[in-house]
């Protein structure tokens, strides 16, 4: 089967634009050509610093407007991160608001170094999920206690969920070491997103640095060292992508529309490359 890389959607993810409301980021979005959009709900843990749009009524009607207008719609939000301390029924609200936007997935992270009790929050979060018609996508981060493909992939059979799977961020790929023949052999069901950018090879593996590049600089597909090629044919054909590249330094100078319209051609020049039978 021959895919069109121009059919594949794209979404823009919180990190490219994160200058921009939630409003302006679907206005963006829709304008480069995209056609979803993630939102930021959480910064950190319920009830800690919330974001805008969990508490504030008029924002959140101007976002569902923007969509409705734009025909956008929300692909993801995040973050539902796991922490010794979490406790899953704090999460409704946000939940809850993920299925007033219409999200179709909600991004997970784990970082709690007691598997079983790490096992039953994921659990139970995909539980609280599955009731609202969303899923819940583990996202693995190389310094966090789910930090590559197989820690995920183990989590994904460990709760045995059908709404739990993984969404593989092509930073976090590379710098975790992962290989894309593990990758294509693992149930493509799980994998119903991406997370797409490039960074260059080498450079310090510290976590201060891994930070650094995760939410401030990385580049925009096809200018880096990253196998994306690989990572693209190894992931199921046709899933949508979303642009994950904050480029803190080139918004400077250069504004949000033509970033995203950047990182749009970018993606779509890697795709074309990547769907090429060899």
């Amino acid at each position: 089967m021959t895919i069109d890389p121009a059919a594949i959607p794209l979404s823009l993810s919180y990190y490219t634009v994160p200058e921009l409301t939630p409003p302006e980021a679907v206005t963006v979005a829709a304008a480069a050509g995209c056609r979803h959009v993630g939102l930021r709900l959480l910064g950190s843990q319920p009830g800690r610093d919330p974001m805008p749009i969990m508490t504030d009524t008029a924002l959140r009607r101007e976002t569902l407007d923007r969509l409705a207008d734009s025909g956008l719609s929300v692909l993801d939000v995040n973050t539902a991160r796991l922490i010794p301390e979490t406790e899953i029924a704090a999460f409704g609200p946000f939940l809850e608001l993920a299925a007033e936007f219409g999200a179709r997935h909600i991004l997970a992270s784990g970082d709690d170094p007691d598997e079983a009790r790490l096992t039953a929050n994921f659990a139970g979060l995909a539980e609280a999920a599955h009731r609202l018609g969303l899923t819940i996508d583990i996202e693995f981060v190389p310094w966090f206690s789910v930090n590559d493909l197989n820690a995920a992939a183990q989590m994904v059979r460990a709760v045995d969920a059908p709404n739990l799977g993984i969404t593989v961020d092509a930073l976090h790929f590379d710098r975790s070491a992962g290989s894309c023949d593990e990758l294509a052999h693992l149930p493509p069901a799980w994998f119903r997103y991406a997370q797409i950018c490039d960074a260059p090879a080498g450079g310090r593996r510290d976590r201060d640095a891994l930070i650094h590049a995760a939410v401030r600089e990385r580049l925009f597909p096809g200018e880096g060292a990253i196998d994306l090629i690989g990572l693209l044919r190894a992931l199921p054909p046709g899933i949508p992508l979303a642009l994950e590249i904050p480029t803190e330094q080139l918004a400077k100078s250069v504004g949000a529309l033509e970033r995203v319209r950047r990182a749009v051609a970018a993606t779509r020049r890697v795709l074309a490359a990547a769907l090429v039978q060899d």
